[in-house]
């Protein structure tokens, strides 16, 4: 059966949050606020911290989502989403591969998968993943080095390889998330844009699409 995407993915990167004084305390209350905006799937990405840090974040999340209609989505690491009680793990083309994950993880949770190009679009709909993310879409600040900017061609490119949900990241916005919808994406992974005010930022780009 096809995973049914919400169409806004939130991604709550740690490295955004570097000058809190209490990052759990300050990624916590993001959460909610993004909840409170409309949003129904969150990734948890932390690419500097340690596995300490990264399940103490973790279980804060799963503890403010429980009892909500909240999935979690646990970046690179599928040994700490099982510890964290994660719904799924996201992977990309360097991390433990799909099929690894998946082992894992089980059958139950999500896996998730990066991709660049045409090339590894169509590799990972051989592949046991839940959805495929596409990107970037447009420039991006979130990642030190950026693969290729892919723009809306890509997603179309991307929607004609696939029958599997896909989701675009990279540089998306409450101004442009409505074309990348168009283009064939089924979800908008974003990060930046939800950064202030992120209840109100999460309910504009919601009701946009």
């Amino acid at each position: 059966m096809k995973t049914l995407l919400p169409r806004l993915y939130a991604i709550i990167d740690r490295d955004c949050f570097a000058a809190e004084s209490d990052a759990r305390l300050a990624i916590s209350q993001f959460a909610r606020e993004l909840m409170a905006g409309g949003v129904t799937l969150i990734q948890y990405r932390n690419k500097s911290g340690s596995a300490r840090e990264m399940l103490s974040h973790a279980r804060e999340l799963q503890r403010i989502c429980a009892g909500t209609d909240a999935r979690l989505m646990m970046n690179d690491r599928a040994d700490l989403c099982l510890a964290a009680g994660f719904h799924g793990v996201h992977v990309g083309q360097d991390d433990l591969s799909p099929a690894a994950a998946r082992m894992v993880v089980g059958a139950q949770r999500w896996v998730g998968v990066s991709t660049h190009n045409p090339e590894q679009v169509a590799e990972a709909d051989l592949w046991p993943v839940d959805y495929i993310a596409i990107g970037p879409v447009f420039v991006t600040g979130s990642k030190a080095r950026p693969d290729p900017v892919i723009g809306l061609e890509g997603v179309r490119k991307a929607r004609q390889l696939t029958n599997k949900p896909l989701v675009a990241i990279g540089g998306i916005t409450r101004e442009n998330c409505r074309s990348v919808i168009e283009a064939g994406a089924d979800a908008v992974a974003v990060i930046a844009d939800l950064l202030k005010e992120p209840q109100k930022a999460a309910a504009e780009i919601l009701r946009t699409m």
